[in-house]
C-alpha cells in the first residue's frame, strides 16, 4: 500500500511531502503455535497509552546503505522479540464465555509487524526544524494505529524509515504501551541498531526484573496516579475532553546549573519543580496539588522480555505550589513520593485485568527518563543527532518527559536536556511564556 502525505511548509514555502509505502515483516523462524506472553497487571493498566520515538541520521551515518538494507535486518530481529510481532487475544472470561471480558493476553503468532518505507522532499536539517516548530509534524515521520478495534489483527509495533532528499534517514517508532515501558523501547531500538550494521548478537530474553523501591508509604484506600474512565472495549483508545498539543524545550547543562542553587535533588527533580511550580502559577494555584512521578528502578533492560517496569507514586504538596520556593518543591518531590504499584496491581487483579485506566494525564505526569540509553541506537558506529520520545493517550492534565540530549551533537542536537510537554493546547501556549520569561527556557 502506499501513502502519500504532506503537511506544513519550510522557510522557503516548501510543502513538507512524505511518500509511504507499506507492508508486513515477520521473523525468519516460525516461533510456534503455543507461544503466548502473558501481560502483567501493570501493562494492562497501560494499555491506552501509546510511545513514539523518532531518531535523525545523517547521512554519513547510513551511506551506501539502501531500503532492504534496513528491511532484511528485521527478520532476524524479530527473532528476538517474538511477542512484538504478536496479536492480543483474550482468555475465556470468568464465566466462561468468550466475551471480550476476558483477560487480555499475547498469542506469539508472528502475524508481523507494520514497516513503512518512506521519501520525504525535505532536506534531513530542514525536516528536523519544520518538527521543532510544528511538532505535529512527526506524525508523517511515524506510522501508527490504535490497538483495535479488531484486536486479532492490529499490529504492535509500527516501524517507518524515512529518507530525505540529502541521504540521511529517519526512524520513526510507534509502541504499544501494553508492550513495556520507553527503557524497553529503547532497548529495542538499540538492538535494531546492531542488525542494520551488520552484527547478529545472540541474546536470548530473560523475564524482566523489577524491584521495589522504598518510599513514603501511601495513605489513600485508592491509588491517585490513575483515572478509570468509560469501558472502551476492544478499540484501546481514550477521548480528551480538550485538544492537547506537544511542545519540546531545550534546557542546557548552564540553565540547570542556575536552576540548581541551592541543589535539590538531580535534574529530574528540579525542572519538574520548575514546571510544576509554573503550571499552578498558570492555574493560579488552582492545582496542581497532586502531581504523579514516573520512574524506572531498573533501567538496564538489556536482555529483558519487555515489560512496564516503571514506578507510578504521587506527591502531595499542602501548600501552594505557584508560591512555592523550588528547593522546598524539588525536596518534596525528592523525598515524599508514594509508591502505588502495589495498589494499582490489586485493582486491576479484582477487574481480571479489565479495568481502563488512563495513567500519563491522570495527574500532572513526570516521567524520567534521564537514564534511558535513547542515544544508544548506532548505525556504523554512528549516534543519531537527534532522538525524541513521546506519548499519546495522554489524559487532560498532561505529561512531561525527561529525556537526555547528545552531548556535543550536531543539527539539534547539544548537551543538556530536553523537557518534551502534552498538555491541553491553552496552557501550554502560557508555559512556553511562563517558561521563558521566568526561566529563560525555550
Amino acid at each position: 500500500m502506499v501513502v502519500s502525505s504532506s503537511a506544513g511548509e519550510g522557510e522557503g514555502g516548501e510543502v513538507m511531502e512524505v511518500i509511504v509505502k507499506m507492508s508486513s515483516t515477520v521473523p525468519s523462524r516460525v516461533t510456534g503455535e503455543d507461544k503466548v506472553h502473558e501481560f502483567r497487571n501493570i501493562d494492562l493498566a497501560m494499555k491506552l497509552h501509546y510511545l513514539h520515538g523518532l531518531y535523525f541520521f545523517q547521512n554519513d551515518a547510513v551511506r551506501g546503505l539502501h531500503v532492504n538494507d534496513f528491511k532484511d535486518p528485521t527478520f532476524p530481529w524479530l527473532d528476538i522479540f517474538c511477542m512484538t510481532p504478536g496479536r492480543i487475544r483474550r482468555h475465556s472470561a470468568p464465566d466462561g464465555s468468550s466475551s471480550s471480558s476476558g483477560r487480555p493476553f499475547l498469542k506469539c503468532n508472528d502475524s508481523g509487524i507494520r514497516y513503512a518505507e518512506a521519501r520525504c522532499n525535505y532536506a534531513l536539517h530542514d525536516c528536523m526544524a519544520a518538527v521543532g516548530r510544528d511538532p505535529s509534524l512527526r506524525y508523517r515521520l511515524i506510522a501508527g494505529e490504535p490497538l483495535g478495534p479488531h484486536l486479532f489483527f492490529s499490529p504492535l509495533i509500527y516501524l517507518q524509515i524515512t529518507w530525505f532528499k540529502c541521504g540521511g534517514v529517519s526512524m520513526g517508532l510507534s509502541w504499544a504501551h501494553i508492550l513495556g515501558d520507553a527503557f524497553s523501547a529503547t532497548t529495542y531500538m538499540n538492538l535494531f541498531g546492531q542488525f542494520i550494521s551488520g552484527y547478529h548478537p545472540e541474546w536470548t530474553l530473560r523475564p524482566s526484573i523489577t524491584g521495589q523501591s522504598k518510599s513514603h508509604s501511601p495513605v489513600h484506600k485508592n491509588p491517585l496516579s490513575v483515572k478509570r474512565v468509560d469501558p472502551v472495549g476492544d478499540c484501546w483508545v481514550t477521548a480528551n475532553n480538550c485538544k492537547m498539543e506537544t511542545h519540546s524545550f531545550h534546557v542546557t547543562a548552564t540553565q540547570l546549573e542556575t536552576l540548581q542553587q541551592p541543589k535539590i535533588g538531580g535534574p529530574f527533580e528540579i525542572l519538574s519543580a520548575v514546571v510544576w511550580k509554573s503550571l499552578a502559577k498558570i492555574r493560579e494555584d488552582s492545582g496542581p496539588r497532586v502531581v504523579t512521578i514516573c520512574e524506572s528502578n531498573s533501567p538496564d533492560r538489556e536482555n529483558e522480555i519487555p515489560s512496564n517496569g516503571q514506578s507510578l507514586r504521587v506527591v502531595e504538596a499542602d501548600f501552594s505550589v505557584g508560591k512555592a520556593d523550588l528547593a522546598v518543591l524539588g525536596k518534596l518531590i525528592s523525598e515524599k513520593r508514594a509508591d502505588e504499584n502495589c495498589m494499582i496491581e490489586e485493582m486491576m487483579e479484582r477487574e481480571n485485568g479489565n479495568v481502563d485506566l488512563v495513567v500519563y494525564g491522570a495527574n500532572l505526569t513526570f516521567v524520567n527518563l534521564e537514564n534511558a540509553k535513547v542515544y544508544g541506537m548506532e548505525i556504523r558506529g554512528h549516534k543519531p543527532v537527534l532522538a525524541s520520545y513521546y506519548f499519546d493517550g495522554v489524559g487532560d492534565e498532561g505529561v512531561v518527559l525527561l529525556l537526555p540530549m547528545l552531548e556535543n551533537g550536531e543539527g539539534g542536537g547539544g548537551s543538556g536536556w530536553m523537557l518534551t510537554v502534552t498538555l491541553p493546547q491553552n496552557q501550554l501556549a502560557e508555559l512556553k511564556d511562563e517558561l521563558k520569561r521566568e526561566w529563560g527556557i525555550n
